[in-house]
């Protein structure tokens, strides 16, 4: 990967999405300087006001398997473990935070969730901006087929796993149970 000339890139895409009507840019591509790159950008181009939410804290994990089987974005070769953080690593999360805080994030975000309560936690008692946390596909998908397979009650533990990333610390959850919780928490009921 060459890091350096992919930040011109991520700028330019970054302006693109904007002028498309964006209100934040979020990149997850894990380049060192991104967020730099893209504030300076914005910035010259007008967009200062525009935040910019950094993947700061991204996993390798195998949670994202349903997405990237979806999606048909698994590595044709090798792996990601290269550019993403070891889940062995809680430290290297906190480093990697302060990078992007002092390049200029607004929002730091999470990935996955639920693996990584004790990051969501970490981040938001050392760093004064918002946390955003991404309960992605795996966490989504063991959920479903538990609660098909009639293991437990998928709506219950659905609101448990949201209410546990809230309870770490996340302002933000960014989740495939987006209207499920949404129908629950404006009135709906729970499965007795």
């Amino acid at each position: 990967m060459d890091n350096d000339s992919t930040l011109e890139l991520l700028a330019r895409m970054a302006l693109s999405h904007v002028e498309a009507g964006a209100d934040m840019v979020a990149p997850s591509d894990m380049m060192d300087g991104r967020v730099a790159e893209i504030r300076e950008y914005l910035d010259e181009n007008a967009h200062e006001n525009i935040p910019i939410m950094s993947y700061a804290a991204k996993y390798a994990s195998s949670f994202y398997g349903p997405f990237r089987e979806a999606a048909g974005s698994s590595p044709q070769f090798g792996d990601r473990k290269s550019y993403q953080m070891d889940p062995a690593n809680s430290n290297e999360a906190i480093r990697e935070v302060s990078l992007d805080v002092e390049e200029g994030a607004d929002i730091i975000m999470v990935k996955p969730a639920i693996a990584y309560l004790d990051i969501i936690s970490r981040i938001k008692e050392e760093f004064d901006l918002p946390v955003a946390a991404f309960n992605v596909s795996g966490e989504y998908a063991m959920v479903k087929a538990a609660d098909k397979l009639g293991f437990f009650d998928g709506e219950k533990v659905m609101m448990e796993c949201l209410l546990s990333i809230k309870r770490a610390g996340a302002d933000i959850i960014i989740t495939y149970f987006a209207k499920e919780a949404a129908k629950i928490l404006g009135g709906g009921k729970l499965k007795s």
